[in-house]
């Protein structure tokens, strides 16, 4: 091949290679296809298209990725440049074969140019998708007409509605992609690719002239309303699914310019949707998360080599998963044998679930297990760099530790504790360097739930939060700094759910009628179902008052694990309503004058149980606990599966209006809180600018 040299621009780079044309996007950091990049994209596909000598064309991305998507800066904003859609036309309209080359990943927007060019080829590093889903959305340029029809419906209904990205290997299964290339190498593969289609002078064939994958599907109506209800409980509370399953039956049952017609249609019913708007919103809320205003720039995170965790239970071991995960040694600290034995079996035993499952390798649970050292005696975590308590909540007991560790860790590491309540500078006071000590909220279970909250002390320093920050993005978690307070963000803030269910309850409702309301608002099980899960006796200790679930316990009813608790439950855990605790529902009421109130709606009963919510996180918000209203969504989102597809408690009180919010307090005798009342009365906004 002969280079005919090269003509640059800013963004596009075009260039001759013998009777190739190869077009260059260089738009950092990751080619979004931003008004330059359109402009790249057009002037080079015209300039190819114009020249004799190019044959076919390559299309490839400089920098760490191809083509990611859309440039969300451009969103809301007047449109400059060439339109997208004329821009894909005049790529897939062309007479020349097209060759996207793939690198990094090619999702959305990105992936949808790939499907408009007439050939693809990936390195094996390489993922692609359509991942609009995950904000409610579809694909809306032609992903949902153009994948059937090369991976077929039942293939596309997984992927589009899943959202997942692909690996390149499994990509090229699929029919995602038409080759691999060899990893580092691609622009030679993709120009000797492109050699080879040109030699073979086959029909230059489109992808949505493409009908062999989808016609053994047309006219068979059934296989999406199975489909829906294969997925019923995945899909409830989303609009975006039901509507991607619609759109691919369009593909299978329209003409192409029909079927993007539906496409159109189907996308501008989700865009103007509130679950839309309630998933966008959150999508950028757990990336605000990281973003600490008072924490200067040039701060620099301290190095992390190794972890001390103390406790080996429960939280210990699935906090001792997630360093593992990322490749960091822990020495993992029990009291005695039997408990770190137990654990170590524990941790063993999760990872081979998932070699079972095929998720990992033997051998990478052998790598994984041999990152532990397991210790008894504080003693052994002298020179660990950052050491994590996950021992019982008690104030006395983590001081002790704290006390302890000052003692024995090297200077300059950083003490956390993963208290879920208690008063982290109470803790850090017992050591002489309380600008170490931070609070790591890991919740349970650790290993597996994304939410991290870091609990900046009084005193803690700056280095240390921002390493914090740092780590949580080493072991893939979402951060959401919180500052000292009684339960720090998410628990505090959904504390006052669980209070008034047990209130209402009392007034006449049923557990199943309370149950019912959250679930059907979009919980995976309601505060009565989740108390028996956890466990009657678990909930109500160390209270020295008379409680519902006290009572319950007192005649062995601790929930799920015996059988009977708010719930009856037969031999396969299924539950039933139970005679035995509507008596004692009774009774408690009876003792307590709480006078029967008959039946509550259901709509009511969200009220009821969710403002308060909301006031408390304006609370949050007032003493400056949390920086931001989205970190109480993100919190309660990851934290107490809070429907994402509502934004959570602050993005839907402003959904429903802040003065029906504070009205309704104040029916149940409940005082708004200040920032509360003072945004209802102005016509502010938690979430919405």
């Amino acid at each position: 091949m002969t280079d005919s040299g090269a003509t640059s621009q800013s963004v596009g780079t075009t260039q001759v290679v013998g009777n190739l044309g190869v077009l260059t996007i260089d738009y950092p950091p990751v080619n979004a296809l931003s008004v330059h990049t359109r402009i790249a994209l057009d002037s080079g596909f015209r300039q190819f298209a114009a020249d004799p000598q190019v044959k076919a064309i390559v299309l490839i991305c400089a920098g760490r990725t191809f083509i990611a998507g859309a440039d969300i800066s451009e969103f809301g904003k007047a449109l400059e440049g060439p339109n997208l859609q004329d821009v894909f036309d005049s790529i897939e309209g062309g007479t020349k074969p097209v060759i996207a080359a793939i690198h990094g990943t090619a999702l959305g927007g990105g992936y949808e140019l790939a499907l408009i060019c007439h050939h693809r080829i990936a390195v094996p590093s390489a993922k692609v998708g359509l991942p609009e889903v995950a904000l409610g959305l579809l694909p809306g340029a032609g992903g949902t007409q153009r994948l059937p029809r090369i991976v077929g419906v039942p293939a596309a209904l997984d992927l589009i509605t899943g959202g997942a990205p692909v690996p390149a290997p499994k990509a090229l299964e699929l029919g995602m992609i038409d080759a691999l290339a060899d990893e580092g190498k691609l622009r030679e593969d993709a120009i000797a690719f492109a050699g080879r289609i040109v030699s073979e002078g086959g029909p230059l064939l489109r992808v949505r002239d493409r009908q062999d994958k989808v016609e053994p599907y047309r006219g068979k109506s059934e296989i999406y309303a199975e489909y829906l209800k294969k997925n019923a409980r995945a899909f409830r509370g989303f609009k975006a699914p039901f509507n991607i399953v619609k759109a691919i039956e369009a593909a299978a049952e329209l003409p192409f310019e029909q079927g993007m017609e539906r496409e159109r249609e189907l996308f501008g019913e989700l865009i103007a949707s509130t679950e839309s708007a309630a998933q966008r919103y959150y999508f950028f809320a757990e990336r605000e998360g990281a973003k600490v205003p008072d924490l200067p720039r040039d701060v620099q995170a301290l190095p992390i080599r190794s972890v001390g965790v103390i406790g080996a239970g429960t939280m210990g071991g699935g906090i001792t998963m997630n360093f593992l995960n990322a490749g960091l040694p822990v020495t993992l600290v029990e009291m005695n044998q039997a408990a770190l034995d137990r654990g170590l079996g524990v941790i063993r035993r999760n990872y081979e679930a998932s070699a079972a499952k095929g998720r990992m390798t033997s051998e990478r649970v052998e790598q994984r297990m041999a990152l532990i050292t397991p210790a008894l005696g504080l003693e052994a975590l002298a020179t660990a760099d950052l050491v994590i308590e996950a021992v019982f909540e008690e104030i006395g007991v983590k001081q002790d530790i704290f006390a302890k560790l000052d003692g024995i860790a090297k200077p300059g590491a950083i003490l956390a504790s993963n208290t879920s309540f208690l008063d982290l500078d109470a803790i850090a006071a017992a050591t002489t360097r309380p600008e170490s000590v931070i609070g790591l909220h890991f919740f349970s279970p650790a290993n597996v739930m994304r939410l991290l909250e870091i609990v900046r002390g009084a005193k803690t320093a700056d280095a240390v939060l921002a390493t914090a920050l740092k780590l949580a993005k080493t072991i893939a978690k979402v951060p959401v700094v919180s500052r000292v307070g009684h339960g720090f963000i998410a628990n505090r803030v959904m504390s006052p759910r669980s209070q008034q269910a047990m209130e209402l309850v009392l007034q006449g409702p049923t557990p199943q009628d309370i149950d019912r309301a959250l679930y059907d608002y979009g919980f995976a099980m309601g505060p009565f179902a989740m108390a028996d899960l956890v466990g009657l006796d678990v909930i109500g200790r160390g209270s020295n008052e008379r409680t519902l679930s006290g009572d319950l316990v007192k005649l062995g009813r601790l929930g799920q694990k015996q059988g009977g608790g708010f719930y009856d439950y037969d031999e396969k855990r299924q539950p039933s309503p139970s005679p035995v605790a509507a008596q004692v529902i009774a009774d408690f009421a009876a003792a307590r004058g709480v006078a029967n109130t008959g039946p509550v709606s259901a709509e009511a009963i969200v009220a009821r149980l969710l403002y308060p919510v909301v006031n408390e996180g304006a609370k949050v918000l007032e003493e400056g606990i949390a920086i931001r209203a989205s970190d109480i969504d993100v919190a309660c989102i990851l934290g107490y599966n809070w429907p994402v597809y509502t934004g959570g408690p602050m993005f839907w009180a402003d959904t429903v209006g802040l003065t029906r919010v504070v009205d309704g307090l104040r029916a149940m005798g409940i005082e708004p809180a200040a920032l509360l009342v003072e945004k209802a009365a102005s016509g502010g906004s938690f979430t919405r600018n």
